[in-house]
């Protein structure tokens, strides 16, 4: 098992190299980047300067061509008039005066270290940035995750068992309205009901914490802790389980059909002894298969709508308004931090496999 993990953390390698590689070349064809975006708001675009250059096409990039007097036109349009000096100094500033492929390496050389830049326009090192929005990302990815698995598989397992019963028909009909409500949707509902839209005013409206958290005891401070993740996980939830407890649901009741159950029956073994002695481990293959992707997904791209709705400043908001922004270091800086958890997360997801049913050997089955 150790080569096995050898070879997968170095295949990690060129798979991350070809993922911001291929990242980094869609960005740099891109219109209306950093240098644009500044023009546009020295011309007086004003700060939503990205959208207004995009659309009036200003901040395509051009070739360099020579005007019919001999001097060199700027090669971003929506430049005219402005010093050359300027304009060559804004590149210095963003990095663009070198050319594409030393940018790149030296990105991949700052990444191969973990030294990340620092933002174009927040005045602060990507890594900070990271370790201040990561504490919401957590806890939302964290607590959604456990919740949806401790969840959905008891729930499945208990449908696959009672299957076509009124249990699994009531339930069914609980899974099908969490799967047809996209989460941020649900939000909205949980805001509405719950946080002072209409009705009740029980839950806070944003942030993680309340403003005098420093002055609460433990006890207090986690109470206070939960009361604010209480509404914006209870919509990630809904979100997340239903797909996970058909699936597992599926799983089980492909399994509980086959010969080797029947035999076990046969041989006297109890109702538990089978579903969980031998039927578990088989089923729950299909379902770890999932865990990365929906890990990955729960914990950055799942939140994204969340974090808006409930005010949270997290990961998912940091990376959605750096690319709107094009602040390039911290979209290449999360999206390498993405990545490479997405693949150890899969990784991670193999070794569980072994843990689940020992007849399984990647090493031999590479050999």
């Amino acid at each position: 098992m150790g080569a096995y993990i050898l070879r997968r953390l170095l295949l990690m390698v060129p798979t991350l190299f070809g993922i911001m590689t291929i990242n980094f070349l869609i960005i740099q064809a891109a219109p209306g980047g950093p240098v644009e975006r500044t023009i546009a708001v020295i011309q007086g675009f004003g700060t939503d300067a990205t959208e207004r250059v995009s659309g009036s096409g200003m901040g395509e990039t051009l070739d360099t061509e020579a005007t019919p007097g001999g001097e060199i036109s700027s090669k971003y349009r929506g430049a005219q008039g402005l010093d050359p000096e300027l304009i060559a100094e804004l590149e210095r500033m963003y990095g663009f005066d070198k050319p594409v492929h030393e940018r790149f390496l030296q990105m991949i050389g700052q990444y191969v270290r973990f030294d990340f830049g620092e933002s174009f326009y927040r005045d602060q090192r990507v890594v900070d940035l990271v370790k201040e929005k990561m504490p919401v990302s957590i806890s939302l990815g964290l607590w959604t995750t456990l919740l949806v698995y401790f969840i959905s598989i008891p729930l499945g397992i208990a449908k696959a068992v009672r299957d076509g019963s009124r249990f699994d028909v009531w339930t069914s009909g609980l899974v099908i309205v969490g799967y047809a409500i996209p989460s941020f949707l649900f939000a909205i509902l949980l805001i509405v009901v719950f946080a002072g839209g209409h009705y009740l005013d029980w839950f806070p409206l944003r942030g993680l914490t309340s403003s005098n958290w420093d002055e609460l005891s433990l006890l207090a401070k986690i109470a206070d802790y939960f009361w604010h993740l209480a509404l914006p996980v209870a919509a990630m939830v809904i979100g997340g389980f239903a797909g996970l407890t058909l699936l597992t649901k599926n799983s089980f009741l492909d399994e509980i059909n086959k010969l080797y159950v029947t035999t076990a029956r046969a041989k006297g073994l109890s109702e538990n002894r089978v579903l969980y002695g031998h039927v578990f481990r088989n089923a729950m293959l299909i379902v770890i298969a999932g865990f990365p992707s929906a890990f990955v997904d729960i914990f950055f791209t799942g939140a994204l709508l969340t974090e808006i709705i409930f005010s949270l400043d997290g990961l998912g908001l940091l990376g959605y308004e750096a690319a709107i922004g094009r602040d390039y270091p911290v979209m290449f800086a999360t999206l390498y931090f993405f990545t490479l958890l997405g693949l150890l997360m899969q990784l991670v997801g193999d070794l569980t496999y072994t843990l689940v049913d020992r007849r399984i050997d990647f090493e031999s089955r590479e050999s």
